[in-house]
């Protein structure tokens, strides 16, 4: 794969969720550099409100809400404005927009699932993807990569241990590959709100408290699975993926600093790490650039105040998710997709009040177990992703709706 030659030259940047906080991240690290980078198109599912806010200040030749009646009222508003931004809807018009030939980037932070097509799209186009979803490389990782080869399109990962990683390893190097020089990568994870909780007080775990992670700002859904550490267990399937490693070789850590993002243990006993404020501006800021540097908004860190960084092991007894992932890529296959699918119908029915904390590795548990005895595809074509997929959330939905730990009203 060879990286767009786009040094030196104004850079074209389409916004795959752009009302969101990556999409929110990445527009603050635009803001300070007007004469490199030009927003073309900015899209939305549902915030009409936010995005009508971001399109009178960027002025996208593009724009995309998922809501069909909203995306007409957005372009009556715009039109008012005087502003010549043409408003579309519709899943053809998302993956039309992530292809745009006069965009150069392409951030893709549309979350879960729904961010698989315009990302394979994008990817199709040969552009420079910035991914910062996790779910379309855990449910379609190798399609991915065998369409990026094709088309030439470069993967720079925004997830703040992907873009950790790829920074510690070799110049040049190209997702997808596998670096010979490298013996380990080490994942960090701050182990959420939750992380010493006692055990008998996680089944009252509310949602308000779930999403109020103690470093970071996220939405909901990766909130959640943070404090669960399904988002590390998505990650380890995600590194796999990207680099090339075995299951065997990529550990998880508990840093609860969130200071160190990740480490590349390499042949020779040598370990490189990247360290930064837990900020998404950062990786966001690395990947724009790529591979310059631009300044990102984030002040750099004060070692000696930091005091000292703390590493500990990851009780599964605590997170169960983790190992749940990690017996999924074990089993490769199917299993990281219906993981996936069945996370998402877990964590949607806990923010919904449907079902309990400590029943979300449950579910998806019995999600996989089910999985197993099925007759699904076993091929790795987009239609067998997507059929999947749906698999899962079908049966994950059906797992919820009988759930014996449920509280009724």
């Amino acid at each position: 794969m060879q990286i767009n030659d786009v040094n030196g030259s104004l850079r074209r940047l389409a916004i795959l969720g752009a009302t969101g906080s990556v999409g929110r991240s990445t527009l603050d690290v635009v803001r300070r550099h007007p004469a490199r980078i030009e927003v073309r198109a900015l899209t939305a599912q549902r915030d009409a409100a936010g995005l009508l806010e971001l399109c009178r200040e960027f002025r996208p030749a593009l724009a995309f809400l998922g809501d069909e009646r909203a995306a007409r009222e957005l372009q009556d508003a715009l039109s008012r404005d005087g502003l010549d931004t043409r408003v579309r809807s519709g899943p053809a018009a998302l993956a039309e927009i992530a292809a745009d030939p006069a965009a150069d980037l392409v951030m893709s932070s549309i979350v879960g699932a729904a961010g698989l097509m315009p990302t394979l799209a994008a990817v199709r186009a040969g552009k420079r993807v910035l991914i910062a979803n996790k779910e379309p490389l855990v449910m379609a990782g190798r399609l991915l990569l065998a369409e990026a080869q094709r088309s030439g399109a470069t993967l720079i990962p925004i997830d703040s241990e992907h873009n950790a990683i790829f920074q510690c390893l070799p110049g040049g190097y190209r997702c997808g590959q596998a670096d010979p020089g490298v013996q380990r990568l080490v994942l960090t994870a701050s182990g959420g709100p939750f992380r010493e909780t006692p055990l008998a007080e996680l089944a009252a775990v509310t949602p308000a408290q779930a999403v109020r992670h103690p470093n970071w700002v996220m939405g909901p859904k990766i909130s959640v699975d943070s404090a669960t550490m399904m988002n590390k267990g998505l990650e380890l399937i995600e590194a796999h993926r990207l680099f090339g490693l075995p299951e065997e070789r990529i550990d998880v850590v508990l840093h609860p600093e969130s200071v160190i993002h990740s480490l590349v243990e390499y042949r020779d006993g040598s370990m490189l790490a990247q360290l930064g404020q837990p900020d998404m501006r950062v990786p966001i800021a690395h990947a724009l650039a790529h591979p310059e540097r631009w300044e990102s908004g984030v002040p750099g860190l004060r070692l000696a105040e930091l005091g000292r960084l703390q590493f500990q092991a990851v009780d599964l007894r605590r997170f169960p998710c983790l190992a749940l992932a990690r017996d999924a890529l074990r089993g490769g296959g199917i299993f990281p997709n219906v993981l996936n699918a069945a996370n998402e119908i877990a964590v949607e029915a806990f923010l919904g009040e449907r079902l309990p904390f400590t029943r979300i590795a449950g579910l998806i548990g019995q999600t996989l177990e089910a999985a197993a005895g099925a007759t699904l595809p076993g091929d790795e074509s987009l239609d067998a992703v997507l059929e999947i997929d749906a698999w899962a959330r079908r049966t994950a939905a059906g797992f919820a709706a009988h759930d014996p730990a449920v509280a009724h009203a």
